[in-house]
């Protein structure tokens, strides 16, 4: 097979976009995520409020469990943030079955990380450390270093 017959590679912006967007997905939902979760409160629920429940340990906590996931997952503020996050993971696996595995990995949960802390600042008010700040600003400088050996 020539040159000419070889697929041609998608441009690098396709890459750096794919990068971003899962990064996106997977940093800043999480905050999102975590709040509604910890603000959440369920409601009763008749079955779990039975004797034969109530008397069995394991039912208890499968029952209680259970419950508890339908009513994260029936909620918009936990539920279209978790959907936002489980899309950058099926993007993630598109992006490495092109992009080369050893770039892609740490430039995702590297900006994950970024904008996971991003997200906190704005969700929460977190204050952004000046140690927070040296951490990403060096973990930016080791995805440069990453993608510049690679591409020498």
């Amino acid at each position: 097979m020539s040159s000419a017959d070889a697929p041609a590679k998608p441009p690098a912006i396709n890459y750096v976009a794919g990068f971003l967007l899962v990064g996106l997905a997977w940093g800043l939902t999480t905050p999102f995520i975590r709040r509604a979760a910890k603000d959440h409160s369920p409601p009763a629920h008749p079955l779990l409020d039975r004797d034969d429940v109530k008397a069995s340990w394991l039912k208890s906590k499968i029952y209680g469990a259970f419950f508890a996931v339908v009513d994260l997952l029936r909620n918009p503020r936990y539920a279209v943030p978790l959907l936002i996050n489980l899309t950058g993971s099926v993007w993630f696996f598109l992006l490495i079955g092109q992009a080369e595995l050893s770039l892609t990995v740490p430039i995702v949960n590297t900006l994950a990380f970024l904008f996971t802390v991003l997200g906190d600042w704005w969700v929460d008010r977190k204050v952004i450390s000046r140690d927070t700040w040296i951490g990403m600003v060096l973990s930016l400088c080791g995805i440069a270093l990453c993608v510049h050996s690679k591409s020498t």
